[in-house]
């Protein structure tokens, strides 16, 4: 069902095997992360008075005044990167019509940076996605394989088997089984939990 949530910059979410995926790792303590410029950079970039002239100057050309982006906090996280890419991915792929807005926005509350955008855009198109109710559409998988990028640091390359049905349509009867591959990027917050920070369908 990749293909039809595509559109909506979403492909699927779970009940992660019966719900317990967003109860992740080690208690319901909440952790934080946020993104901050390297040392180098801090040590770079003009301050006083000279940063707040170049902050008013790009204001007046541009109408807008920048700020710095707001610190990000997870509810939760994972113990291993490995495990947070497989309950994500898990919760990601199983879904129903009335079940994949809500898991949307739970995937959301434990993710940071672009996979957070990603979880907050798909989930508002699919609460309003009428088609896909009256449909009665349903995504299931299982995540077959999660194999750490040579190229990426904490970047891992995730490969699910997928089945899309519809029980008020025949849209999808007798469609085949499908394999996909996503890139998912993990990292360490607060408490020494894992979570995702990007989340990148390929197919």
């Amino acid at each position: 069902m990749r293909r039809l949530l595509t559109a909506v910059a979403v492909a699927a979410v779970s009940s992660c095997a019966g719900g317990c995926a967003l109860t992740p790792g080690a208690g319901g303590s909440s952790s934080a992360a946020s993104i901050r410029p390297s040392a180098s950079s801090r040590l770079s970039a003009p301050s006083g008075a000279a940063r707040t002239g170049a902050l008013v100057a790009q204001a007046n050309r541009t109408h807008e005044y920048p700020t710095p982006a707001p610190r990000q906090t997870v509810i939760g996280g994972w113990r291993t990167p490995v495990q947070a890419v497989e309950v994500f991915t898990a919760t990601y792929i199983n879904w129903t019509a009335s079940t994949v807005t809500d898991r949307l926005r739970a995937l959301a509350e434990v993710s940071v940076g672009q996979a957070r955008s990603a979880m907050s855009l798909a989930a508002a198109e699919t609460a309003k996605d009428y088609e896909l109710r009256r449909g009665g559409v349903a995504n299931s998988g299982t995540v077959e394989a999660i194999a750490l990028l040579r190229s990426g640091a904490n970047q891992y390359a995730v490969v699910t088997r997928e089945t899309t049905t519809a029980t008020n349509s025949s849209a999808y009867r007798g469609l085949a089984p499908a394999w996909h591959v996503t890139l998912a990027t993990v990292t360490r917050v607060a408490g020494g939990l894992w979570v995702l920070t990007d989340w990148q369908p390929e197919n």
